[in-house]
């Protein structure tokens, strides 16, 4: 029989302070009824003594020391899941918002998820195709991988998202099930809908789940949102044999959140004001990725984060990249040259491509091709900066080719529509007529068995370096 506790010790922005209590567990959730009609969810997230500190979801507005009545649940938070949950739209926490009516289903996960034994993990292998040359081609996104993209304030990475939930796919022709599971904490209005209107017009809603958090939710659904879409993500990957992509952004908003809730329990902060276990959390999250041995599916992650003020040494970056395999870094300086999307492809890299490319997986050219255009871009540097100084009529007729590269690079390469879904044989094809520009012997990076297929003897090539097929 369950205890309802009458009354409120404490009220503290999110947090409530339950005294009296027996038999409660860290992450139980508990039910709370202010003044006999208004029904709220809050979770425990500290125990002392008698003494329970509680995570109100819904937020605390209303509530005094004297309207509530609690009661403890004795059960963890959970998410009802089912088949029919692809192509729906949820809040935070999970409850359907789309005017569908509710999920009916017996099956009910524990939203914390259950630690994978790390021998039974898979290494990641293949490759998720986004359709976009720069992440395909130079930091290929694997299956089982956890791949973040470091933005900034203003930067198109919410365009970006929608473009690879569109035109995400597993690449050649598979009959194996493909879905993504889209997360969204602490967005506006406008660009919530921008998502929905973006996935319902492209065709592609009936294979995504959807969790929305607005910024005028409050902060606290925001640190259960991207665990509620992990849980739904794992029951599709590991239960029903589907790869998963899943798509979290922003993870600056859910570690804010984490900021404004260990402020609201008093904790002595570390770097930022953040606290000292946000390294945990974030893991907690991003180990949720991977592939199970005998199991068909797999969970694929592609965080999101903004990084305030541009800084790639911000804690929530710096940590992120101990973390995850690799990252994709938006450039605000090609944003501004109209080049979309402005990654920038030098400091970004995927530390699990080279097992998931090449023969059998995409083309046996792929790592060639890449090690060139990296090692060819890196230089286009080096001639910017060599003309910014003497001037670009005083550089030698190698590094004027090289000019011409990064130009074409950003332009041809980088740059593409939002709506332009390219092969990964489009994307190489594409890498090897801009390596047309530079003379063959400065290909040093590419087998010459591969550029005598590719690349035509000096006499066959255009005069004039020009880039068309």
């Amino acid at each position: 029989m369950s205890i309802e506790y009458m009354g409120l010790s404490r009220i503290n922005g999110p947090l409530i302070v339950l005294e009296g209590v027996r038999d409660a567990a860290y992450d139980e959730i508990v039910e709370i009824v202010v003044n006999r009609t208004e029904h709220k969810l809050g979770r425990i997230i500290e125990i002392y003594e008698d003494k329970a500190i509680i995570q109100v979801f819904e937020g605390t507005d209303g509530m005094s020391l004297n309207n509530t009545h609690t009661r403890l649940t004795g059960r963890p938070m959970e998410v009802t899941l089912s088949p029919d949950i692809l192509g729906r739209t949820f809040n935070g926490i999970g409850q359907p918002i789309d005017g569908l009516g509710d999920i009916i289903s017996n099956l009910r996960r524990d939203v914390n998820g259950q630690p994978l034994n790390p021998v039974t993990r898979e290494y990641p292998r293949n490759y998720i195709r986004t359709g976009i040359s720069a992440i395909d081609g130079l930091t290929t996104l694997i299956r089982g991988q956890k791949l973040p993209i470091f933005s900034g304030n203003g930067l198109p990475h919410d365009r970006l998202a929608a473009q690879i939930v569109q035109q995400a796919s597993l690449g050649g022709d598979t009959d194996e099930k493909f879905a993504i599971v889209f997360a969204a904490m602490g967005v506006k209005y406008d660009v919530s809908e921008f998502f929905r209107r973006t996935f319902a017009e492209s065709g592609v809603s009936s294979h995504v789940v959807m969790f929305l958090n607005l910024a005028n939710d409050p902060v606290v659904e925001r640190l259960i949102t991207p665990k509620v879409a992990l849980t739904a993500a794992e029951y599709l990957a590991f239960e029903l044999g589907m790869h998963i992509l899943v798509i979290l952004t922003d993870m600056t908003s859910y570690a804010e959140a984490m900021r404004e809730v260990s402020s609201s329990k008093g904790e002595i902060p570390s770097r930022k004001g953040f606290p000292g276990y946000l390294y945990s959390e974030l893991a907690t999250i991003y180990e949720r990725a991977g592939i199970v041995q005998g199991v068909n599916g797999s969970v694929t992650q592609l965080p999101i984060l903004t990084m305030p003020n541009d800084d790639i040494t911000h804690p929530i970056p710096d940590l992120t990249g101990y973390i995850t395999e690799g990252q994709i870094v938006l450039d605000r300086e090609l944003n501004g040259q109209s080049i979309y999307p402005p990654i920038n492809v030098l400091p970004s890299l995927s530390r699990l491509m080279k097992d998931g490319i090449g023969e059998g997986y995409t083309r046996a050219d792929h790592q060639d091709v890449a090690n060139q255009l990296f090692s060819s871009y890196a230089k286009v540097g080096d001639a910017r900066a060599l003309a910014s100084v003497i001037g670009e009529d005083e550089l030698s007729p190698i590094d004027k080719k090289y000019l011409e590269f990064g130009k074409a690079f950003e332009s041809r390469f980088v740059g593409q529509g939002e709506d332009e879904n390219r092969t990964i044989e489009q994307t190489l094809n594409i890498g090897w007529e801009l390596l047309k520009i530079l003379p063959r012997e400065e290909l040093d990076r590419i087998d010459t068995k591969l550029l005598d297929q590719y690349y035509p003897e000096a006499s066959e090539a255009p005069a004039d370096g020009s880039t068309h097929a």
